[in-house]
């Protein structure tokens, strides 16, 4: 593997462990395999967008659109549907009723808004489909032929059907997905249960596995279980993405993962004292 950068505020020879340092990979789903994340996003803006028309908050500013970039990167992206959309909609001072979770899709209550949004994930995603990141194949095919065992984590419901379309379910050992994670009762991102889960089920402790995510939650998620390991993937425009990952966890961040196996990964570094 290329060498990794060193850490902000670290000795010029200590340097952040590389994936040669570990047994087993655990790689999140959207974002990272497949590029099933904008999907996801658009889904989001047409449910959120309908909720803001129905219920405008009383503060104008925070009437407008969602940004399925920005908005969908700080309160949605790697959470469970029901976390994401209580997370936005209270960013935006809405605290619609809870609801259950047999409600009709539409705005009237969260689990209204998540279900709408579900519903139009599942109609995107049977019209489009998604691809997997090339970069991230040419990565799973290496630690494959190194018989490095591979996790595949996900709190989408469709990540088998999203992992099988794009061809690389055979990849992985492990899923644990959010019918596993609903089965087991485990926690959302950024708590670590679904990420520790995997590695179990891969035979490894967290210390000797690495976590590859590209949402904040979800780098959050692997720093908070103690992963040897923690690559953030910015994917965004945005010109804080890489930072953002850095703060909130990653020891490095690329940009996409064929720059692990190119060269050095880009120098965005991770925060002092690891």
């Amino acid at each position: 593997m290329a060498p990794t950068p060193a850490r902000r505020g670290a000795a010029p020879d200590e340097r952040p462990p590389s994936l040669g340092s570990v047994q087993a990979v655990v790689f999140d789903t959207d974002g990272v395999i497949t590029d099933s994340a904008t999907v996801h996003a658009a889904a989001w803006k047409e449910a959120f967008d309908a909720c803001l028309r129905d219920f405008p908050p009383a503060d104008p500013a925070a009437r407008r659109p969602f940004d399925p970039g920005e908005d969908y990167r700080r309160h949605v992206d790697g959470k469970s549907r029901l976390d994401g959309a209580e997370a936005f909609l209270v960013s935006r001072g809405l605290r619609l009723p809870a609801g259950d979770p047999g409600d009709e899709p539409g705005t009237s209550t969260v689990a209204a808004v998540a279900a709408r949004k579900e519903q139009l994930f599942t109609a995107m995603l049977r019209e489009h489909g998604v691809d997997a990141y090339p970069g991230t194949v040419r990565l799973l095919d290496v630690l494959n032929g190194q018989g490095l065992p591979c996790a595949a984590v996900s709190a989408s419901r469709h990540a088998p059907e999203l992992l099988s379309g794009a061809g690389v379910l055979d990849r992985f050992e492990a899923l644990v997905d959010g019918t596993e994670a609903a089965r087991l009762r485990l926690p959302g991102k950024p708590h670590p249960a679904l990420f520790l889960e995997a590695a179990r089920r891969l035979g490894t402790g967290p210390a000797d596995t690495a976590v590859i995510e590209d949402a904040l939650a979800g780098v959050e998620a692997g720093r908070r279980g103690g992963f040897g390991l923690v690559i953030g993937v910015d994917r965004t425009a945005e010109p804080t993405g890489a930072a953002d990952l850095l703060e909130h966890g990653a020891h490095l961040v690329v940009r996409d993962l064929a720059e692990l196996l190119s060269g050095p990964a880009v120098p965005r570094t991770g925060p002092p004292g690891g």
